[in-house]
């Protein structure tokens, strides 16, 4: 299972799943983390925590603790 946590900067992704049981999860799902969205690893900051990721031409931060609850599917690459 690939989850957020595991986007590298650059890579794009879209949501599959998400672990609603997990604390501090439906705060991420109100900002627009939802099943079926696409999301772009922007940067991580010193240490890889957190995480900066965009997603409807907005940036959020997310630790990678709660990314993790995000099961993802990588996009293709395209040149």
């Amino acid at each position: 299972m690939v989850t957020l946590a595991d986007l590298k900067p650059g890579q794009s992704a879209h949501i599959k799943h998400i672990d609603t049981s997990k604390p501090g999860v439906i705060r991420l799902m109100v900002l627009g983390l939802i099943e079926g969205a696409v999301v772009r690893s922007e940067h991580a900051a010193i240490g890889g925590d957190p995480l900066e990721i965009s997603l409807f031409g907005a940036s959020i931060s997310v630790r990678k603790q709660q990314a993790a609850f995000f099961e993802i599917v990588l996009e293709p690459l395209c040149d």
